[in-house]
């Protein structure tokens, strides 16, 4: 009765709280599942059994390596995970954190099996991640290789001097602004970067050829930054074998002892829930922050802007 007479006499109020309900479930449950989402998981195949294989994801640009070393160090501790996939869909990134994924991959692969499963791209810092796994598959038509390195510098003199703008620089020695963008390089500064690429691209060719067992005379011809299919990668001994995510999660139960009926595919729990993460990826922050620094990055990268 009471309810009847409050919405007889403010109708307009009585509307109002409806909708004002309405909303608050709608955005609770839209909230719900994208926290839902984001939210610790395992993500289960086949029947569950008392063994897995755990799935780490190296997606897009590699700029920081502190989440993918976590995922190893909690795989590498998990009774639970048996085997490891590497599963890469990367043009490659910085040079640090390349190899600091590269070897936290062949310090986890003396303990467990790891297989390196390359989707549609595994190229430059992507490859050399590739390269501490204990096993490498691609698809034939994956782009990987890129056996290189680059440092790219922006020169914005002839800009810079239509606008009247001039830089006045007091520094503690001869190249300590080296790579500035308000004048040319000099010819001295350009060899002493050339040196510093060279020995980074030293280190890369090393890896490769310890890695795939390959005799350095044979890995450097085809050093020089070209991309490979598949097929050609897996021609020239830089990958062990073509196949799909399918085929490389056959192997990895295969070098763990698990039977085929019991795998579960087990992914890594998710630290925290971000608006910027789910509309721009894992990385997005990391790749603004680089790209925003203002500060030249010596890369392990494929990029058909450069």
């Amino acid at each position: 009765m009471e309810k009847r007479l409050f919405r007889q006499r403010h109708p307009v109020l009585f509307g109002l709280l409806i909708l004002g309900v309405l909303f608050t479930v709608f955005w609770g449950g839209i909230t719900f599942f994208i926290l839902r989402s984001f939210a610790p998981h395992q993500t289960e195949f086949f029947r569950p059994g008392k063994g897995g294989i755990g799935i780490i994801e190296l997606n897009g640009v590699l700029v920081s390596s502190e989440q993918t070393v976590r995922d190893l160090t909690a795989f590498r501790e998990d009774e639970a995970v048996k085997a490891i996939i590497i599963r890469i869909d990367s043009p490659g990134g910085a040079v640090g954190a390349s190899q600091e994924i590269y070897e936290e991959i062949k310090r986890t692969a003396r303990e467990k099996p790891i297989v390196a499963s390359m989707a549609s791209v595994a190229a430059s810092g992507g490859y050399y991640a590739a390269l501490g796994a204990n096993q490498i598959f691609a698809n034939p038509g994956t782009l990987t290789g890129s056996i290189g390195v680059i440092l790219k510098f922006a020169n914005l003199k002839q800009i810079l001097d239509k606008v009247g703008y001039k830089a006045e620089v007091i520094k503690s020695g001869t190249n300590k602004d080296i790579g500035s963008f308000s004048r040319d390089m000099t010819e001295e500064e350009r060899a002493l970067l050339q040196t510093l690429i060279n020995s980074v691209h030293e280190q890369f060719v090393q890896a490769v050829s310890q890695s795939r067992s390959l005799p350095l005379e044979s890995v450097t011809p085809i050093a020089d930054g070209r991309i490979f299919t598949g097929k050609q990668a897996l021609e020239q001994g830089l990958i062990d074998t073509l196949g799909n995510f399918t085929d490389a999660v056959e192997q990895a139960a295969k070098m763990a002892g698990l039977p085929q009926k019991e795998l579960r595919l087990i992914y890594p729990k998710e630290d925290d829930f971000s608006f910027l993460k789910m509309l721009a990826g894992e990385n997005a922050k990391n790749i603004l922050d680089l790209h925003w620094s203002g500060t030249p990055a010596v890369m392990y990268e494929w990029s058909l802007s450069q």
